[in-house]
């Protein structure tokens, strides 16, 4: 159903970035609508407990800690659509954006959208997911100070977690599909010469194990296809994250990877859109630095409307 309204902010997404948008935009009189999706809140939906985020001395749980910004983004009257976008047109102003059942117009947009881990996809390793099983050491890692601990992935982001994790942990075992690592040649050296690092090639996690936590995992050679047994305490899948940008392709510009492409922290490719958090930053990945770039993202958009009169 077509919408003739023209909305001055459209915020696409509704993790940490984008509710931080929303709070923003709305306490600055944008009266913003947020495309929150089927799936709202982003990746801290499936976070059990936050301990690095501002302001909770005790942690907090993710799904909670979600809910309390949507409530917060309500509270100054946000708007939101729990619905998936399906498509955009971004060729044209007003910027066009199609969801399940409506076609919205609006002047300016946020895009929010995140970016999701990639998984093994195991049983085991879906239902023991924050029970051991995590995609972020730094995240979860305090969770595991002086245990042992095994990193799935043989590329940057994956040393770059057993990094963190050897200086909190008792051991870090990485397990790598191949014979050779595939990240660049100095986090190789740098967590090769941790004494507390070893590692597993030409290996796949076959099972994880436990029921109510982790308590190690079958792997399984894949030459040989032999099966053995490690004790860890904690799993961390760390083969990449995909961008969730698949409906923007040919409407922005994106990165090798899928990533949007910014200039000035927000602006992308497309005058009178913005993008904030995970979607379009591939190094940090953290709730506190999307929702810093997300009020940045308002002030842009502020800025923007404001040169348009």
């Amino acid at each position: 159903m077509e919408n003739s309204k023209v909305e001055k902010l459209i915020i696409i997404g509704s993790g940490p970035a984008g509710l931080t948008a929303a709070i923003y935009a709305a306490r600055g009189a944008l009266d913003p609508l947020v495309i929150a999706g089927r799936e709202a809140g982003g990746q801290l939906i499936l976070t059990t407990d936050v301990d690095d985020f501002p302001g909770f001395p005790e942690g907090i749980q993710g799904p909670d800690l979600m809910v309390n910004m949507r409530k917060q983004a309500e509270r100054f009257n946000t708007r939101f659509i729990n619905e998936d976008v399906l498509s955009v047109d971004f060729s044209q102003k007003p910027l066009i954006i199609k969801t399940e059942t409506k076609e919205l117009k609006a002047q300016t947009v946020i895009l929010a959208t995140g970016a999701s881990a990639m998984w093994l996809n195991l049983e085991s390793e879906q239902r023991l997911r924050g029970k051991g099983v995590s995609a972020c050491a730094v995240c979860d890692g305090f969770f595991f100070k002086g245990k042992n601990v095994t990193v799935v992935g043989g590329g940057d982001t994956a040393m770059r977690e057993v990094n963190y994790l050897s200086k909190i942990c008792n051991k870090v075992t990485v397990i790598h599909r191949r014979e050779e690592l595939r990240a660049q040649s100095a986090l190789q050296e740098l967590v090769k010469s941790k004494s507390n690092v070893g590692f597993v090639f030409n290996s796949e996690i076959d099972e994880i194990l436990g029921q109510d936590k982790v308590t190690g995992v079958k792997i399984k050679n894949t030459q040989t296809r032999e099966i053995s047994t490690l004790q860890v305490d904690g799993v961390f899948i760390a083969i990449g994250h995909k961008p969730n940008t698949d409906f923007l392709k040919g409407q922005i510009d994106l990165d090798e990877k899928g990533y949007i492409k910014v200039s000035d922290e927000t602006k992308t490719s497309v005058e009178g859109v913005f993008s904030a958090g995970d979607v379009s930053d591939h190094k940090y990945r953290q709730a506190v630095t999307a929702a810093g770039v997300g009020c940045k993202a308002v002030f842009d958009v502020e800025e923007y409307l404001e040169n348009l009169k």
